[in-house]
């Protein structure tokens, strides 16, 4: 065997939770490796929705501008379509993804980044090439195979898929982003909540010229109520937009128990023609895939020194784009962790806070995505679409709509209602972010327990409560305008506080660990000429937010304090596990 390679975190996949780990580690300067058994990167869309949060965190670790460089921009996504075909007749749309007016405004108010379409097979190497030119070391076809951890380590044994032999990989923490079937969390007896395969979905990747259908309606997804669809999970066939307006993927329903069918070029190429409605144009078929649609969810995220993100900790289909943004904002969570645990300012106990922290996160979104696919019933419902008929009866349902009769007047507003519940998939900016985060790394206040004031699935309600990620609102420094958010991140602790705060500053700066301050106030480095931070912020001038690494927020005081030194002390200690 090879002498073993020795690393400070191994981490394995090259996914959206791999590949953003790496680029953390990286960024914070902690040496570490990717492994992946695949020859490439993603060669196909997969995940594409990419939420503020995401780009908050890609923002932050500096790839904000390399992804909206080559996604889709958010005005060009949200006329979510529903039709008989893309040629056929059009049911009803759905502003989405940020795209009503309303919703827009409030995207606005709440995040300096906007979201964006960015296909899987494009962010992956944005991620990774970052990650490599800062310090990551990565290794295409090295397969996982085992490990084994002791009080100082773990031992991973990998196998060159190119050379054949095993050798071993020596880490101080091992992160498994293996995905769906991750080996890793299966070794570690992560406990899963849930169930697998609870239907089955194909994936059709293909190039067509498309944009006298979509162009004039421009969206990520066009949903196509076609007979036959219904039996896999999706509630319709689904045609994605992948690159404005030649590129596409096509999801399609099949029955799970039965197996899914010979996925040849002519079936592919059927389906394609079934959605978009037009025998003549041009198609190209790139790839064809089967998948299923799971509902599981890991009830803890690690076992010792074994720690997972992403797909390996949550499964759930594609409704509501959740899978790499929570993937990513996984990773995000965890490596200043591990960074601070690694360099010795913070204790081995920092790192229980992640399954405490992210765990909830990945039960919430498996259930959201969930929901959202029944929620699609109600559509087939208002056509009385889902009892057994002929496609000859779905399409006299369909055409009833048109009639003069008070049923059919009915039978529209059923149907109008139906299309605007979807809201719950396609926009619910409160799933985005309102995450909430209660653990040793949070160190409550003594104010009343948070309600919402509207729903908080749909609705983002910022605050500055500990374990809340810190408000976003414009401010000034000299001639430029940033977020608040720019203020923190970067890989260390940041304490923000107003003209009266000079006692905070001192105690950040008598602390044994680095902390940036912040001073927001007329004729301060920072100034607040909306006067939005002053409203957001729930402090007063002399108070204090403690900010940790990933934006949210550790500690709060609302006020000054004469004993600012011992509170602040107290906080961190809880918060890096020395309490």
């Amino acid at each position: 065997m090879s002498p073993v390679v020795e690393t400070d975190v191994l981490i394995v996949g090259s996914g959206p939770a791999g590949a953003s780990a790496a680029l953390a580690l990286s960024t914070y300067g902690v040496p570490n490796i990717v492994v992946t058994r695949y020859a490439s990167l993603a060669d196909t869309p997969r995940a594409h929705i990419t939420n503020q949060r995401t780009m908050e965190v890609l923002r932050d670790l500096g790839v904000e501008q390399d992804v909206i460089a080559q996604a889709t921009p958010q005005h060009l996504m949200g006329n979510t379509t529903f039709c008989t075909s893309l040629a056929g007749e059009e049911l009803g749309r759905v502003r989405s993804w940020g795209n009503d007016p309303l919703v827009q405004a409030a995207h606005e108010l709440a995040s300096p980044t906007r979201m964006c379409d960015m296909p899987q097979h494009l962010m992956e190497p944005v991620l990774v090439n970052a990650a490599v030119a800062r310090g990551t070391s990565l290794r295409f076809q090295t397969e996982y195979l085992s490990h084994t951890q002791d009080a100082d380590g773990v031992t991973v044994t990998v196998r060159d898929r190119l050379r054949g032999d095993t050798y071993e990989i020596r880490a101080k923490y091992l992160i498994g982003a293996d995905g769906g079937r991750s080996r890793v969390a299966e070794d570690a007896g992560l406990p899963m909540g849930g169930q697998m395969g609870v239907a089955g979905s194909i994936n059709i990747v293909f190039e067509a010229d498309l944009a006298k259908y979509t162009a004039h309606r421009p969206s990520t997804l066009y949903w196509v109520l076609a007979p036959g669809a219904t039996v896999g999970g999706i509630g319709a066939g689904l045609v994605r937009c992948v690159r404005p307006w030649k590129e596409w993927m096509i999801v399609w329903g099949y029955d799970v128990t039965a197996g899914a069918p010979d996925l040849t070029t002519e079936y592919a190429e059927s389906i394609v023609r079934q959605l978009v409605g037009d025998d003549e144009i041009s198609v190209t078929i790139k790839s064809s895939s089967a998948w299923t649609v799971n509902e599981m969810y890991a009830e803890t995220y690690s076992n010792g020194r074994v720690l997972c993100a992403g797909d390996a900790t949550h499964r759930h289909p594609p409704s509501n784009g959740l899978g790499s943004n929570t993937s990513i904002q996984d990773s995000y969570n965890l490596a200043w962790k591990l960074k601070l645990v690694l360099d010795g300012t913070a204790a081995p106990k920092l790192l229980d806070t992640y399954t405490a922290e992210r765990a909830p996160v990945g039960k919430q979104v498996v259930t959201r995505a969930n929901q959202s696919i029944g929620e699609t019933a109600p559509i087939f419902e208002a056509l009385d679409g889902l009892s057994p008929q002929t496609p000859e009866q779905l399409w006299a349902n369909i055409a009833a709509r048109k009639d003069t009769t008070e049923a059919a007047e009915k039978q529209r507003a059923r149907l109008r209602e139906a299309i605007a519940f979807k809201v719950y998939e396609f926009n619910a900016h409160g799933v985005d972010l309102n995450q909430r985060y209660a653990s040793d790394a949070v160190v409550p206040d003594d104010t009343p327990a948070e309600t919402f004031a509207r729903d908080p699935e749909l609705h983002h309600q910022p605050t500055s409560r500990p374990g809340a990620r810190v408000p976003h609102a414009w401010i000034t420094s000299g001639t430029r305008t940033l977020s608040t958010l720019d203020t923190v991140g970067k890989g260390r602790f940041t304490l923000l506080t107003g003209i009266g705060g000079e006692g905070w500053i001192r105690a950040a700066a008598a602390q044994d660990i680095e902390i940036a301050t912040v001073v927001v106030g007329p004729g301060q480095e920072y100034e607040d000429p909306y006067g939005d931070w002053a409203r957001l912020s729930e402090i007063s001038d002399a108070g204090a937010l403690l900010v940790r690494p990933d934006g949210f927020v550790a500690f709060r005081h609302a006020t000054a304090a004469p004993d600012a030194g011992t509170l602040l002390t107290d906080a961190l200690r809880q918060v890096l596990g020395h309490a």
